[in-house]
């Protein structure tokens, strides 16, 4: 087996409280590598199709990859796992922090849990030493609580703690997991899965991390990457995710008013560059990363604690201009409260956006709110609801069903306001001005999701000389505004490519084309890891593997092509700004969607990877249960 793994899958039944060890093929860890791949596998393999999300027959799996645990920046994200109990079909999010390095150095690779516990637990790992624990003293309690009792408890600062938070257990159909209080796996309701399985935290403690195979091969990538990163020159240091505010609101794009409108009288006002001027007190990292990303703020006046973190993009989009909202310091607020709860920054937001469009016209009343006025900017309205989406109070006990479920249960026309795609509410970006996220948000397994490739505007710098995606036979300009076949192309190669991504553990901030990291010294770094021979081409495959079993996954739980569209309101034009009257053009959509299935092997009737697409990836359907 390679040095750079264990290869040690924990199966946990919290029924039972059994555990027992699965040594995973080399095969296998070469097919998937780790993240999303494997945990897809796994998925189809142990768990028949039909299970409740929120029963005792969901699997709940994290794995890491073969390069986890290591020094390279940006490799050190890890996978959750489960069917989602928001859109019913796959879910799968990836998390930064400190987690799954700890996991490795404890000695597994992943976990794969199963059943429910009696009493709430939580889980005590330690350099392979599996403990269940008594949780009752932390059931109900907010995270930061919950942090600093197990710190307490366990007598161990070092610890890492990976936990559901009230939402979870409340059944908040979009919940989070957070590890360290600011790292999050935050879509798709996985929270909610951790939560109806009583398990409240997975907390990891390792001495023994890994070792690469090849040290002076896996020192080269790290000298490459010295070379060619400044982090002086980087937004995602010094301004973070949230530097994309001001982009999007300059383009015509920045998601305002429940996706009416695409500028925000406010944008500057709860920008990136205004919280570095303001509120922000330092630039936070994951584990063994250079880039330092993470916002850290604080308000001592108003309780809000750097521990927390600070707002990314999603959350200043999501709960700013999205509802209206143009007060920094209240979505500080908001957002350590999304922290606190262990909430979803970016369902959460939408469906205030929701709530907010129905007040507007009469769908929901006063009564209906418990008194809250729910205007669009109103920043007091917005921070309770988060109280009572995250405890299910109230006009929150419908909201945290999601938009989706929400309409259906007001009715009255409420259809027209929910943005989702297969239940998940719409991220915060606007495909009328970047066509190609429309791909995304259509076909992603997880239903709507801004992170399944890059962007439009990316697509425009191609060029055949020294561009990194040349080594992808992606050498020419494309419009962000075009929707054809060369779009298409461009989507489903660089899919593959964030598949990979997630496969390994890559952050997409680190990798290109977001940022300096390029394929080709990624690829020499597995290598020198593992011991192993992989090319890009190879890699391009796991990332086509990923993508095709989360497809089976979701074709066996019955979802077909006419899951695969957007809410009517992308193909209306936008409101106002830069690309007022901007649409997706629905024919112009259709014929995308097809080309994408043909491209992928997938039946354009069914939307099922064909036969043939299976034989190619290696993937014996008979074997996962596909």
């Amino acid at each position: 087996m390679a040095s750079g793994m264990t290869a040690r899958l924990l199966h946990v039944d919290l029924a039972s409280r059994q555990t027992r060890v699965e040594e995973l093929p080399e095969t296998l860890l070469r097919k998937c590598l780790g993240g999303g791949a494997l945990a897809s596998y796994l998925l189809l393999r142990e768990m028949p199709p039909g299970v409740d999300p929120l029963g005792p027959d969901n699997i709940l799996v994290f794995t890491t990859s073969v390069i986890n645990g290591l020094s390279l920046s940006g490799t050190n994200r890890y996978t959750a796992a489960a069917k989602s109990p928001l859109t019913g079909g796959y879910s799968e999010s990836e998390a930064g922090g400190w987690w799954g390095p700890e996991l490795r150095a404890a000695g597994d690779d992943g976990l794969l849990i199963r059943g429910q516990a009696e009493s709430p637990v939580y889980l005590w790992i330690k350099d392979g030493q599996v403990e269940f624990r008594d949780a009752r003293p932390y059931w109900g309690r907010l995270s930061g609580e919950v942090q600093d009792g197990l710190e307490q408890e366990l007598g161990d600062k070092r610890i890492r703690v990976l936990q559901t938070g009230v939402a979870g257990e409340r059944g908040v159909r979009f919940a989070a997991i957070v590890n360290q209080l600011k790292h999050f796996h935050g879509r798709g309701g996985l929270g909610a899965v951790m939560g109806a399985k009583r398990l409240k935290a997975i907390v990891v403690r390792g001495t023994k991390p890994p070792l690469a195979m090849d040290k002076d091969g896996a020192r080269g990538a790290l000298t490459w990457f010295r070379e060619h990163y400044d982090r002086s020159k980087d937004r995602f240091h010094t301004l973070g995710s949230a530097s994309a505010l001001l982009a999007l609101e300059a383009s015509g794009i920045l998601p305002t008013r429940n996706f009416r409108d695409g500028s925000f009288e406010h944008a500057r006002a709860i920008s990136g560059q205004k919280m570095a001027e303001t509120i922000l007190v330092n630039r936070g990292t994951c584990y063994a990363c250079a880039v330092a990303c993470k916002r850290e703020v604080a308000i001592p006046e108003d309780g809000v604690d750097p521990k927390y973190g600070g707002p990314e993009y999603e959350t200043l989009a999501a709960s700013g201009s999205l509802c209206g909202v143009g007060d920094l310091r209240a979505l500080a607020r908001v957002n350590q409260l999304l922290a606190q709860y262990v909430l979803d920054s970016i369902s959460t937001g939408a469906v205030m956006a929701f709530a907010l469009e129905c007040y507007e016209h009469g769908i929901l009343t006063k009564a209906d709110t418990g008194g809250l006025e729910l205007t669009w900017g109103n920043a007091e309205a917005v921070e309770q609801l988060v109280h009572r989406i995250g405890r299910r109070e109230g006009i929150g006990d419908v909201l945290a069903e999601g938009v989706r479920r929400a309409a259906a249960r007001l009715g009255r026309g409420a259809e027209r306001f929910a943005l989702h795609v297969k239940g998940q509410e719409l991220p915060m970006h606007d495909p009328r001005g970047k066509k190609g996220l429309s791909l995304a948000y259509a076909l992603s397994p997880t239903g709507a999701d801004h992170m399944e490739a890059p962007h439009d505007p990316l697509y425009a710098g191609f060029h055949p000389t020294g561009h990194p995606m040349g080594a992808l036979g992606l050498i020419e300009p494309l419009d962000p505004l075009a929707l054809d076949a060369a779009k298409v192309r461009a989507f489903f190669v660089t899919q593959q490519l964030w598949s990979f991504y997630n496969a390994v553990g890559m952050c997409d901030f680190v990798g290109t084309p977001l940022n300096s990291l390029e394929p080709m010294p990624l690829v020499s770094y597995v290598n020198s890891v593992t011991g192993w021979n992989m090319s890009l081409y190879e890699v391009l495959k796991v990332g086509e593997r990923a993508n095709t079993l989360a497809r089976l996954f979701n074709c066996r739980e019955g979802f077909t092509p006419d899951d695969d569209v957007l809410p009517p309101r992308l193909h209306e034009g936008i409101g106002n700004g830069p690309l007022k009257g901007q649409r997706i053009d629905p024919a112009e959509f259709l014929a995308a969607r097809r080309v994408y299935y043909e491209m992928a092997g997938w039946s354009p009737e069914t939307g099922r990877p064909t036969a043939a697409k299976l034989a190619e990836l290696g993937i014996d359907a008979a074997a996962i249960r596909a």
